[in-house]
């Protein structure tokens, strides 16, 4: 496994629409991506100009009572690689946020009727990377929401509950059972991460005070790995398929497949892109690729890297997995990923030139099984865009 050293883990993570803060490394030697990135380049463009034409007059695109899908869309607008910095977004961008601004609640949520946390985080993160001082106060009140989202449940201040620390589509009523997943919890911690540059410039001592428990949310994301040495729930296991991998939320995993241990328990199936989740949390919540927890999840990554399924889920959530994929191994810096048979895949080329062979002719991207939404073109084009724009900051 090959770590770019020159570039800071905050450099990386910035570079994703909000300028690079190091410097990067002068080199002498050919450059062998400027072919991909050139091709990666014009495919960003197609699937950016597919989703010019399907937005909506209200400037939502596809269902308008999901805020987080525009959010998607606008990230990938305001990320693209290939855009200068001076340069204005187009104008269906700025119709997009006008639409994100008008679900604005006086709670500081950016949502329409539900999955409050999983369409503010989303609506936070697009206006995080596009941030307009008219933008400050609407950031600031939906990272405050977004805050108060986190799990405290049983005793106050503790992690005796499993899902203590985690963050679900919404926060759980007084009467509703306790429920946190990894999948919001990984959106939140983002939006969170990409968001506290302007927190810490101009958020109220009130904020600061009141921030994320940072600390319980790690072990929230601990008890969703299949890691006994930091897991501390009876489920956990190193069953040599899944030790390292993550499940979905604690004790439940959304990959079909069981096995039973040994000792009579059973073993839940790690899958690939809620691994990838797992590790972006970590990261974000300040853990670095060297931690044991994040090379065991690596090291399940790499054993179980293709490109062809969503590993443990075949087609379902496919580009969902190519989405987090690409976020998380670009934020850590990584070059490679090292397979069970000992060898490295250069995952920045690898998966490139996958996403470049299954464009669609007008640009878009689709997924054939409709599992989470993703039988949505603008849905599932998004996620593609963001992927692939990561992979081109990635082979500079």
């Amino acid at each position: 496994m090959k770590t770019r050293t020159q570039r800071s883990l905050v450099t990386a993570g910035l570079a994703l629409g909000l300028g690079f803060t190091g410097l990067q490394a002068q080199s002498t030697q050919p450059d062998r991506n400027a072919s991909l990135r050139q091709e990666i380049d014009l495919a960003i463009s197609k699937g950016l100009a597919f989703l010019k034409t399907q937005q909506k007059e209200t400037g939502a695109w596809s269902n308008p009572e999901e805020p987080a899908i525009t959010a998607l869309v606008l990230s990938a607008f305001a990320a693209d690689p290939t855009r200068k910095p001076a340069d204005p977004l187009p104008a269906e961008a700025d119709k997009g946020y006008k639409f994100i601004l008008s679900n604005a609640k006086d709670d500081g949520g950016i949502y329409a009727k539900g999955r409050a946390n999983y369409n503010t985080s989303l609506s936070l993160l697009a206006l995080t990377l596009n941030a307009k001082p008219e933008y400050e106060q609407t950031i600031l009140k939906a990272r405050r929401f977004v805050v108060g989202q986190q799990n405290d449940f049983d005793t106050k201040g503790s992690t005796d509950n499993a899902f203590d620390g985690g963050i679900g589509y919404g926060r759980p009523g007084p009467n509703s059972p306790a429920h946190a997943d990894l999948s919001n919890t990984h959106f939140a911690l983002e939006s969170l991460y990409y968001s506290k540059r302007l927190f810490e410039d101009k958020g109220t001592p009130e904020d600061k005070k009141n921030d994320l428990n940072w600390a319980a949310a790690i072990k929230f994301v601990e008890r969703c790995q299949n890691r006994p040495e930091s897991n501390d729930q009876a489920w956990a296991s190193n069953d040599p398929k899944n030790a390292g991998g993550f499940v979905y939320e604690p004790g439940v995993s959304k990959a079909p497949d069981v096995d039973k241990l040994p000792d009579g328990r059973t073993a839940l199936r790690s899958y690939g892109s809620i691994s990838y989740a797992g590790m972006l949390s970590f990261i974000y919540a300040g853990l670095t690729p060297e931690d044991p927890r994040i090379e065991a999840v690596l090291k399940w990554l790499g054993d179980n890297f293709t490109l062809e399924e969503n590993p443990g889920l075949g087609q379902e959530g496919k580009f969902y997995y190519y989405h987090t994929m690409a976020k998380a191994l670009a934020v850590a810096n990584l070059d490679e990923l090292k397979t069970k048979d000992g060898k490295t895949v250069d995952w920045r080329n690898e998966l490139g030139r996958h996403l470049l062979n299954i464009q669609k002719p007008d640009g878009s991207w689709l997924n054939d099984t409709g599992r989470w939404m993703e039988n949505d073109p603008v849905l599932v084009t998004a996620y593609t865009l963001l992927a692939l724009e990561h992979t081109y900051r990635a082979l500079q």
